[in-house]
């Protein structure tokens, strides 16, 4: 492990800490097709999941954001389009892992189970599914993806500070038109319904504030493998409580 102060540079070499705590997502970017690769199986998974299922629910959120981060990475809106377009492909490949894993009946991440568990309940509704897939991706992925990103790129967070706002300027710039397409009309939602109050109880910037934080900690912790490893698994199980609780049934 390098650590630099600038992705892309070269540092030296520190051979402590070789083992990861937290599993890469994925064989990589540089194994992938980059963002449009990103781009290519979302929209595969859009065409391929029934419109209801509450995984196609997050999915239809996650590409639209995802085109929009493209749209301004081909725009040069990022301080480094590489180390933006990295981190935006390490976070992707996490939820490709999840997804995976619970395909080939294998265990998700806390995280995501309550989602996969929960996918068809008819008592769960569309926003509630959105709300779970972003707090399990924010919530969990993004710390883990803002590490991967530091170690391919041979860089400290720091570095990617800037881009990391950037990414999430763009989601919250589309949290409201989100949280609009997936709400019931007025004239079906009242103040009493359930799901005015729980829409409410999830934050978006904290989510985003927690997960900056919990990279932090993760990358000041590399060398210390077994205070990492406990730290990631009670932040998946967290994560996963709320998610939880997000889908709760309301009908």
């Amino acid at each position: 492990m390098t650590t630099t102060q600038q992705c892309g540079g070269h540092g030296e070499q520190d051979t402590t800490g070789e083992s990861d705590a937290w599993p890469a997502g994925g064989a990589g970017p540089s194994a992938a097709t980059g963002v449009a690769g990103v781009l290519a199986r979302m929209r595969a998974l859009d065409a391929g999941l029934p419109a209801d299922d509450g995984v196609a629910v997050f999915n239809r959120v996650y590409l639209t954001v995802t085109e929009a981060v493209a749209q301004r990475i081909g725009d040069g809106a990022f301080h480094d389009p590489t180390a933006a377009g990295e981190l935006d492909i390490r976070f992707a490949e996490r939820y490709f892992g999840a997804l995976d894993a619970a395909a080939a009946g294998l265990r998700p991440p806390a995280c995501w189970r309550p989602l996969f568990q929960l996918r068809r309940h008819p008592g769960v509704r569309p926003l509630q599914f959105a709300l779970a897939g972003i707090n399990a991706h924010i919530g969990h992925d993004l710390a883990l993806a803002v590490v991967d990103t530091c170690r391919a790129l041979d860089c400290e967070p720091s570095s990617l500070e800037g881009d990391f706002d950037r990414i999430g300027d763009v989601l919250t710039g589309l949290e409201e038109q989100i949280r609009e397409s997936l709400m019931p009309g007025p004239d079906l939602l009242d103040i009493a319904d359930p799901l005015t109050h729980l829409a409410g109880s999830w934050s978006l910037e904290m989510a985003r504030d927690g997960a900056w934080a919990a990279a932090r900690m993760l990358w000041g912790s590399r060398r210390l493998p077994e205070v990492a490893e406990e730290f990631t698994e009670r932040l998946d199980a967290s994560v996963g409580m709320v998610g939880r609780c997000l889908l709760t049934p309301l009908n």
